[in-house]
Formats: C-alpha cells, sequence, structure tokens
C-alpha cells in the first residue's frame, strides 16, 4: 500500500514538472542561426553564423546540478544541378560542450572543430557566447569547387543534455523535454 503511495506521488510529481516544462519551452523565443555568413580564405569555403534564444534557465540548472550541456552542429553542403540530384560534397557534424566546474567556479567549453581544444570562462554569458558561435568553419577546400556552379549549404543545431549518468534519463523522462533544435537554414550561392 506504501509503496503504491509512492508510485503515486512520484507519477504525480513527474507529470507536473513534465507540464511545467512544456510550458516554459512554448514560451521561450524560437532558437535560430543569424548572421550566417559564407565567404573564402585562400584555401577554403569558410562558414560564421550564431545561434541565437539558446540561453534558457532550466538549461542553466542543470549545468550548476553538474549536467553538460552540448550543442551538436550538422552542416551539409551540396552542388546543386538541374535536371539531375544534388551532389552532396560534404557533411559535418561536430560539438560545443560546456561544463561549469564547481570547484574551480568556472566554465569549461570544448569546442570539437577545433581539434577538441578547451576554453575557460569565469562569466556564463562569455562561455555561452562562444558555445553559440561557429567562427570560420572550414567547410571544403575550394579547390573541390567548380567556378560557375550553384551550391546549397545547409545548417543545422541542436542543444543537448548530455545523458545522465546510469541511464538516469529513464527514471527522469523529463530531461529530454529541454532538447532544443533550430530549423534547418538552407543558404544558396554561386561560385
Amino acid at each position: 500500500m506504501i509503496r503504491h503511495q509512492v508510485l503515486k506521488t512520484l507519477l504525480f510529481l513527474s507529470l507536473i514538472l513534465c507540464t511545467g516544462n512544456i510550458a516554459l519551452a512554448k514560451a521561450a523565443p524560437e532558437v535560430q542561426f543569424k548572421d550566417i555568413t559564407i565567404t573564402t580564405s585562400i584555401h577554403h569555403l569558410l562558414l560564421f553564423g550564431v545561434v541565437k534564444n539558446s540561453h534558457q534557465k532550466e538549461l542553466e540548472k542543470a549545468l550548476y546540478s553538474g549536467i553538460p550541456m552540448q550543442f551538436t552542429f550538422y552542416v551539409e553542403l551540396y552542388r546543386t544541378r538541374e535536371n539531375w540530384t544534388d551532389e552532396e560534397l560534404v557533411t559535418l557534424e561536430f560539438d560545443h560542450t560546456l561544463k561549469y566546474d564547481i570547484l574551480k567556479e568556472n566554465y569549461q567549453l570544448e569546442i570539437e572543430e577545433q581539434n577538441n581544444r578547451i576554453y575557460t570562462y569565469a562569466n556564463l554569458d562569455e562561455a555561452m557566447a562562444v558555445m553559440n558561435d561557429i567562427n570560420g568553419l572550414k567547410v571544403i577546400e575550394l579547390a573541390k569547387l567548380l567556378p560557375d556552379n550553384s551550391y546549397e549549404l545547409r545548417m543545422k543545431a541542436e542543444l543537448l543534455e548530455k545523458t545522465l549518468p546510469m541511464n538516469l534519463h529513464y527514471i527522469v523522462p523529463f530531461i529530454s523535454m529541454w532538447n532544443i533544435e533550430t530549423d534547418w537554414v538552407t543558404i544558396e550561392f554561386t561560385y
């Protein structure tokens, strides 16, 4: 009988937390890419862009609880061809992972596309600004692009909390409600 009451209480609390997270997710501004720029260096096609509206209080609380935040970025490049299927040239996937070090009271940000380089910040806003930023990503060598051809670059970002230890996400199912993603953004250009 007591076990039955405990299970009812846990189910009730999970529903309350889940409902609260759904309401917060609906009220939050849309997460999206802004300030997207495609340019070239001497040898590469470069991509710049910023994810806006990704900072959410629930995620911040989870970060302080020891759960790392992770942005996974997806970038695809196609050569578009009339009356023919598009040719996929590049598919990239890379992560930005943010952790809070309770003992040192700082934020550690790992940038995978920069050979897993780790940056340390004293301020969450500074860490989030870099976490949201794609800064000069080398998409493809220019030698692999054909002049006077049309191309399409697609990009998307997903903000995920890393999996809880020991499969706790099965016990705390509302954690998955905190996953946030942008829509696919498509940019067409001629090289």
